[in-house]
């Protein structure tokens, strides 16, 4: 009987953890982005395989980047594929970049909003205080 009360404290405690584990909103955030990112994958997988390497390939004379391999002994090492996963990461790596920097615009705008207009005493304290500052150096 002890063994029961002690499993079921121990399930008890597990569950409760769990719950603060998923409370902080952070879990919930980064499924968010899993899921979104995934969807944003396909996109991505599909301007590159769709418009971006059917251009490059005639750029460069007419190559299809998914049909390039060659063959060692019995093995076939489909290079293409590899360039285009690559270009893929190179593309997926750029929005991401690009994205991240609008953000950071948005957020630093929004916080240069939210701070409160200094006081006419407050910014003529702040001159005196450079202007003394710049006098004794």
């Amino acid at each position: 009987m002890k063994k029961q009360t002690k499993s079921k404290k121990l399930i008890k405690k597990e569950v409760s953890e769990f719950k603060k584990f998923i409370d902080r909103g952070n879990v919930v955030d980064l499924s968010i982005g899993v899921l979104m990112g995934t969807a944003f994958s396909k996109i991505v997988s599909s301007v590159v395989d769709d418009l971006l390497m059917p251009v490059i390939g005639i750029i460069i004379g007419g190559l299809d980047f998914s049909n390039i391999k060659f063959k060692v002994g019995d093995a076939s090492i489909q290079i293409g594929n590899f360039i285009q996963s690559v270009v893929d990461f190179l593309i997926v790596a750029l929005c991401i970049f690009i994205f991240i920097k609008i953000i950071s615009h948005l957020t630093k705008r929004t916080e240069e909003e939210k701070q409160p207009e200094k006081s006419e005493e407050v910014q003529l304290l702040e001159e005196i205080r450079d202007l003394l500052k710049n006098k004794n150096e």
